[in-house]
């Protein structure tokens, strides 16, 4: 169950800033959503269906070659970064 505690720590998390009136709002969301689920899962036979990954059937779908026409060494990778060690550029940690 989603509580508005948890809710403020995703938040928190993800870096947002909401008012109270909007986790409010979006606490009754996600009970709308929870009480779609326990429909869904009372479905008989909804066990033996395969999930989808994409709604519509794509087999006209034209994807290009990939091509390579460049390459650049790590050394010219990493030269405009301000931190690198082990060959990895270093960032701040923005989310725990």
């Amino acid at each position: 169950m989603i509580t508005k505690q948890k809710l403020k720590e995703y938040a928190n998390k993800l870096m947002f800033d909401m008012e109270d009136s909007e986790y409010e709002t979006l606490l009754k969301e996600f009970d709308v959503i929870e009480e779609q689920m326990k429909l869904v899962a009372n479905l008989e036979g909804i066990d033996k269906i395969t999930p989808m990954t994409f709604p519509f059937e794509m087999d006209y779908a034209q994807y290009r070659d990939d091509d390579i026409t460049r390459t650049i060494n790590y050394e010219d990778a990493l030269s405009n970064s301000k931190d690198v060690k082990n060959r990895e550029i270093k960032v701040p940690k923005v989310v725990e």
